[in-house]
């Protein structure tokens, strides 16, 4: 099992390497002059040169890149030009948004979809089964800011018993902070939903046909226990694997909805990071968000060999 783990780690570290290096080169290609852009037209030269100085834009690539990565390393991710305040300060102010979301999505999603695959598996063939799939093909269809328009219309609008948009913080209190966070996790959940419906399903056919499930079948235990007991664990591979990549995806992929619900998490930070050209929050969050799914996918890896103790062995 050490074995297994210090070659997952290593996988994961030669990913960040990487990613950092991407990260860096794409940004820096990305046309604009931080300076002009912050100074504006009218700025002199001497000002112009002045803030690269300040901003460090006057030091060469390779210095700029190891300066970067060394202060991450000390946990200093740099200053951010555009709020005059840490890079890390703000990601946490923004995670503590962003973060909630994300694990709220991803049970509601794995609430929703897990029991559905498994009635569409169960009930091969049959009406049910074509109506759920169907549902789900739906949902995969659809993309998650056209039901955030139908959740807002439904739940703020017409019922209304959700806010429409907004955070209150988590100082106002639990309620209150999950509220206006429900319709934004299910507006993620649903598609991320339909998706892993399908590949339970999948899985879960593909189990259901093995001699030992006909086996258990003919030892008397009820279908019940054979589905969630037996069937389920040997289908959880494909489930694990699309759940760490939804976890990466639900934390990542919140820009738009965080907009919509004008929710002040990491997603709205890099929109509003981007469009003011403050490279080094944008460097900051993504590098945050491929170490989540390098540690997501770490532990994705560790319950792979906890559901089946082979693949330690062929490790």
């Amino acid at each position: 099992m050490s074995a297994f783990l210090a070659k997952r780690l290593l996988i994961g570290l030669v990913t960040l390497i990487v990613a950092s290096i991407v990260v860096f080169a794409v940004l820096e290609i990305v046309p604009g002059d931080p300076a002009l852009l912050m100074l504006g037209m009218n700025a002199t030269p001497e000002a112009l040169e002045a803030l690269r100085s300040q901003m460090g834009l006057d030091q060469s690539i390779p210095v700029r890149y190891f300066n970067w990565i060394g202060g991450m390393l000390m946990g200093d991710f740099g200053r951010s030009w555009t709020y005059s305040s840490p890079v890390l300060d703000l990601i946490i102010e923004r995670g503590i948004v962003s973060l909630p979301l994300a694990i709220l999505s991803l049970f509601l999603s794995t609430a929703i979809a897990i029991p559905v695959g498994i009635f569409a598996a169960s009930r091969r063939g049959t009406i049910a089964d074509s109506a759920s799939m169907g549902a789900a093909q739906i949902g995969v269809a659809i993309p998650n800011f056209w039901f955030a328009l139908l959740l807002v219309y439904l739940f703020a609008v017409w019922l209304r018993v959700l806010p429409a948009g907004g955070f209150p913080g988590w100082g106002a209190g639990i309620w209150p902070a999950l509220k206006a966070l429900i319709m934004p996790s299910l507006a993620l959940a649903l598609p991320q939903a339909a998706i892993l419906a399908r590949v339970t399903r999948s899985a879960m056919l593909e189990v259901l046909g093995e001699d030992y499930i006909r086996t258990a079948r003919a030892k008397g235990m009820s279908r019940r226990t054979v589905l969630w007991r037996h069937a389920l664990r040997n289908a959880m591979i494909p489930v694990l694997t699309i759940l760490g990549l939804q976890f990466a995806f639900l934390l990542a992929g919140t820009i738009i909805i965080e907009n919509v619900f004008y929710l002040p998490g990491l997603g709205r930070l890099v929109f509003q990071a981007i469009t003011q050209r403050d490279l080094i929050v944008v460097e900051g969050v993504v590098m945050l968000l491929v170490a989540s799914v390098v540690v997501v996918n770490l532990v994705v890896d560790i319950l792979y060999a906890a559901v089946d103790p082979r693949l330690r062995v062929k490790a």
